[in-house]
């Protein structure tokens, strides 16, 4: 495990734009006139869309710069240039509100994970349409919120996550396996700060069972999706993939098994990585500088 960005001193810088000349110079010249020194740089050039994308992890050894001293500073510079950008304190971690449902794989992961260090993030709060995790909740010492979900109920219960959003200054929802659609007026308000897991058989295997489904199909590979939440269900720029082989020989019981432990891990990348800075939108894909 890398060790823990040092608080206030260490930030990261993410942006977009048009490619041009001259950029890359700018945002060198900016970090210099900062007092900043380069930790890590990643930088990709769409030549498709002529789009210019950037992630720079850097320290400042002037600790009269602050946070906010560097957002006035590089103004001027994304204004020249015409950027979208982001610049974050490397080490505040992300405050993560987790939905559930009856399926805790995904939800017992992230917690361990944050547990140990490996995920920098806070958890103000777990939110379920059921009751079944509340005391794996408790036992981590954050407050569960049983929301109900019925069909004329469901504009209530998401009036009332929005409400959590705000009130614990959510920065990121994370679906682990929260079994209910959301409405695209919410979609759109948690644009690009809610990440979802689903299994890989979509959308051929749609519904209820879709491991038995895969099973009778004889599908040879297991998997799962991570990707940003939108209107267009389950269709949202993808974070992170990733597949186990199987053969004639696993049950379908084995293959719910394998599925879970991979979207555990799965979803468990995108959350690292989208709390490191590490996740651009490019349209109806992502950047991403692992």
């Amino acid at each position: 495990m890398s060790p823990r960005p040092q608080p206030g001193s260490e930030f990261v810088l993410t942006l977009s734009c048009p490619d041009q000349a001259g950029l890359v110079h700018a945002v060198t010249s900016f970090l210099v006139d900062h007092s900043g020194n380069i930790l890590e740089s990643r930088q990709f050039d769409d030549r498709l869309q002529d789009r210019f994308f950037m992630r720079m992890h850097f320290d400042v050894s002037d600790p009269g710069v602050s946070l906010q001293d560097l957002r006035t500073g590089f103004g001027p510079v994304s204004q020249t240039y015409g950027i979208n950008w982001q610049l974050h304190d490397a080490s505040t971690p992300t405050r993560t509100l987790i939905m559930v449902s009856k399926f805790g794989h995904c939800l017992n992961d992230l917690l361990f994970r944050k547990s140990t260090g490996a995920l920098n993030i806070e958890i103000p709060a777990i939110v379920s349409n059921h009751r079944q995790f509340e005391a794996l909740a408790q036992s981590y010492g954050i407050p569960f919120h049983h929301i109900p979900v019925t069909k004329e109920t469901k504009a209530e219960a998401e009036a009332r996550l929005l409400e959590l959003v705000d009130e614990l200054n959510i920065d990121l929802v994370v679906l682990a396996r929260y079994m209910q659609i959301l409405s695209d007026d919410l979609c759109k308000q948690l644009d690009g700060r809610a990440i979802n897991i689903h299994h890989s058989f979509l959308p051929s295997f749609k519904g209820a069972r879709p491991y038995v489904q895969a099973h009778r199909r004889g599908v040879k590979l297991v998997g799962a999706t991570a990707h940003y939440v939108t209107p267009d269900l389950d269709e949202g720029p993808i974070i992170e993939q990733d597949v186990v082989r199987v053969d004639h020989s696993r049950a379908p019981d084995e293959l719910v098994t394998i599925g879970r432990d991979v979207e555990a891990q799965v979803l468990a990348r995108a959350v690292e990585w989208h709390s490191q800075n590490r996740v651009l939108v490019n349209g109806n894909c992502t950047v991403v500088f692992r």
